[in-house]
């Protein structure tokens, strides 16, 4: 034990001093004993607990501590003996992090929940779990929270430490003008605006790596760990599952022909289908349908998750109007309902909102009840939106 504990010293001796603090962290009920905070690579989920840890208790403070499954200790010493040990050393928290490497984790989580009513745990683990299906131990006991990459709101945050506020999209539909104007005296938007398009959602922009290659090595392990790993798929269709992303990637925002895809892969459609649903869940792709369809149905639309992805896998120039429509859907859809939009309307929020995303002094919708959505600069009319505050939304 002595040693995790001092690998929980160093680790959080090690956090930045001045390290962006998430709003999810506001957003959580911590009074829960079991708590699972789930994201994709990449987006700062070890980072998040340690943090919690640093706010909450003493680095020295035995009643807390971090654990990675992925130890090689826990191949001979299962999760129920340790949490034992760790209560008896005084343990009130335990974070543990990678769930997903240990076998029978939710079946063991649920012995910890049961057998000791004064422990809590928060775990990390993939985009792709199911934390409350049926079949899972926890599923009745769990409460589940998901980190998404940086909002554009936050990437400001991390970049400027001006602390901006998050607003509804009913807010930010009905109050734009004002918004906008007491945000742009604050921030200089054109300054970060194109950084976050390029560099901004996954937090290793911190770092001094190439940010392309780091974030092509993250997509592959999403590939190979948050897809194969973790829904079991023979490592052989790894080629597939790549090739597949591949194509989808430089033919978004586009409406997918699944026959193609298929003979294109040397898949059946049915398995197109589904790994359609694991990219999602791995939240490479987001999958756009109209009103009344969803999965299993094939999708109206599919985009890239974010605008980051689409750099180092399009292949030449990444069209504005593409980067325009991905950032919008990525961002309104952490907390709305976006489906695809009605006529010539790309997007129709909670099912009431139509969106049509155009680039600055294009024509603008012709009534009140729609809103044109331009790329940086406010405008007087109130039918016009900027595109940059709907990445104030979370």
């Amino acid at each position: 034990m002595k040693s995790f504990y001092n690998t929980h010293k160093h680790l959080i001796d090690n956090i930045e001093p001045n390290l962006y603090r998430r709003s999810l962290m506001n957003n959580i009920d911590w009074s829960h004993r079991l708590i699972g905070i789930k994201g994709t690579r990449g987006v700062g989920k070890t980072t998040f607990l340690l943090q919690y840890a640093k706010e909450n208790y003493d680095k020295c403070d035995s009643k807390c501590l971090y654990i990675n499954l992925n130890h090689f200790y826990f191949t001979e010493c299962s999760l129920i003996q340790f949490a034992k040990k760790f209560i008896e050393m005084g343990g009130e928290t335990l974070l543990i992090d990678q769930v997903f490497k240990y076998p029978e984790w939710s079946q063991e989580l649920r012995k910890c929940y049961d057998s000791h009513p004064n422990l809590k745990i928060v775990f990390t683990g993939s985009s792709v779990m199911k934390l409350k299906e049926t079949n899972l131990h926890i599923g009745d006991v769990v409460h589940s929270y998901n980190l998404h990459g940086f909002s554009f709101r936050e990437y400001i945050g991390a970049i400027t430490g001006n602390e901006l506020q998050s607003y509804s999209i009913d807010e930010v539909i009905n109050n734009h003008r004002n918004l906008a104007n007491d945000i742009l005296k604050k921030i200089d938007i054109e300054k970060y605006f194109c950084d976050y398009i390029h560099h901004g959602y996954y937090p290793f922009f911190f770092e001094k790596r190439n940010y392309s290659e780091n974030l092509l090595k993250t997509m592959n392990m999403m590939l190979e760990v948050d897809v194969l790993y973790i829904k079991k798929i023979e490592q052989s269709y790894l080629s597939k599952i790549r090739k597949l992303f591949y194509l989808l990637a430089i033919q978004s925002p586009a409406t997918p022909n699944v026959s193609q895809l298929s003979i294109d892969c040397g898949i059946s459609r049915a398995t197109v289908m589904n790994y359609l649903k694991y990219l999602e869940d791995a939240r490479l792709i987001k999958m756009l349908y109209k009103k009344g369809n969803t999965f299993p149905k094939k999708p109206d639309k599919i985009y890239l998750n974010n605008t980051n992805i689409m750099f180092p896998t399009k292949r030449g120039r990444v069209e504005n109007q593409s980067l325009n429509e991905t950032f919008f859907y990525n961002q309104v859809n952490i907390s709305s309902s976006v489906k695809k939009g009605e006529r010539k309307y790309h997007f129709t929020v909670n099912n009431k909102y139509l969106f049509k995303i155009e680039l600055p002094n294009r024509k603008q919708a012709e009534s009140q009840t729609h809103f044109v959505t331009v790329k940086t600069a406010q405008s007087e009319e109130n039918n016009i939106i900027p595109l940059w505050l709907f990445g104030f939304l979370y």
